[in-house]
């Protein structure tokens, strides 16, 4: 999934259609708490950032991305909505 290789598009229709429907299996009988909440917003976040990997600045360096950019690939569609 790190690989370049793999269009932009094609990886998120990976996550969006075999992981997210796996971690969020039996949801239907989850009392999520804050922390719950949190814990799965920390692990799409982390998913996301291995996908999609770093980006470079405008001096050349490169950093994470940050949590407001994968809002934008994934369209704020997170996997707590989802649940």
């Amino acid at each position: 999934m790190k690989s370049s290789a793999l269009k932009r598009s094609s990886k998120l229709k990976i996550y969006k259609s075999l992981i997210r429907p796996i971690v969020t299996c039996g949801c239907e009988a989850w009392t999520l708490t804050n922390r719950d909440e949190q814990y799965l917003r920390i692990f799409e976040s982390r998913i996301l950032r291995k996908f999609f990997g770093p980006v470079q600045n405008e001096d050349g360096f490169w950093r994470i991305r940050m949590n407001y950019e994968l809002n934008d690939v994934i369209k704020y569609a997170d996997i707590v909505r989802f649940v």
